[in-house]
């Protein structure tokens, strides 16, 4: 059976609803993973999503800040939200589909704008992150669970990942260590980054453009910091990829767009 699969860093789900509305009938996801939904449980705008179709719903949500969601058609098992750093600050859920096919749901801290550690507890707390995620999945090896794992991981690893590769190995998003740590995640159960299945290493990929340009198209100065990862299993099921490029000149755009698989 079909799925389709998408990702996106909303900025703010009660902002954004039409927005999500339009993605919901123009691109027909059947789940829809949501990060920075800025909304407590008790808030979040369910009537409006299930009336689309979107019946099965895991949340975690504080007020103002992060946030993650993810919104199916299709049921799904959840059994709540995990938290990482001992922090409880709602960055990410899990959910089992009905096939067995666990779907990872992450939004991994920016990191300040400082990379380095010791003067920065933001960048310190994204590294601290990153190596927890990886320990955890390092221990998930040969359980036989096929996964899906999508996010705003607010990292570019690869060259063409961001508009100037020597201009940015000192931004946080970019740096060396940043990107070595992201590797390390992906080597723990043999990720497969797969957009990259179908778009070469050579070729500029972006999925977030800042609000701070006067004109995000024309600079085109992106990164691609939202991704979607599966397990090997999976991998012989991938059938395409759409990163939704002119979402972000949609009225009040986010400043990421979706990005959508589609497996077989």
């Amino acid at each position: 059976m079909a799925l389709r699969i998408a990702t996106w860093n909303i900025n703010s789900v009660r902002l954004r609803m039409p927005l999500l509305l339009r993605l919901m009938q123009e691109q027909q996801p059947d789940i829809i993973c949501l990060q920075e939904t800025k909304v407590e449980d008790d808030k979040f705008p369910f009537e409006p999503i299930r009336a689309a179709g979107y019946v099965h719903t895991a949340i975690a949500g504080m007020k103002s800040y992060n946030g993650v969601a993810i919104l199916s058609r299709r049921p799904f098992a959840f059994e709540g939200p995990r938290h990482w750093c001992d922090k409880e600050d709602c960055r990410h859920v899990s959910v089992t589909l009905e096939d067995g096919t666990e779907v990872n749901n992450f939004y991994i801290p920016a990191g300040g704008d400082i990379p380095d550690p010791e003067k920065n507890d933001k960048f310190a707390h994204k590294l601290r992150f990153l190596r927890e995620i990886t320990g955890w999945f390092e221990g998930l090896k040969g359980d036989g669970k096929r996964r899906v794992l999508v996010g705003d991981l607010n990292i570019a690893p690869l060259e063409h990942d961001v508009w100037s590769h020597k201009q940015l190995l000192d931004v946080v998003s970019h740096t060396p260590i940043e990107v070595d740590l992201l590797g390390k995640l992906q080597s723990s159960l043999g990720w497969v980054d797969a957009v990259r299945h179908f778009v070469p290493e050579t070729e500029k990929l972006y999925s977030w453009w800042s609000y701070r340009a006067k004109d995000w198209e024309a600079s085109d100065r992106g990164r691609r910091l939202d991704h979607v990862w599966v397990t090997p299993d999976l991998a012989p099921t991938l059938a395409s990829q759409t990163i939704l490029k002119p979402a972000r000149g949609w009225e009040k755009a986010s400043d990421h767009v979706p990005v959508l698989v589609d497996l077989n």
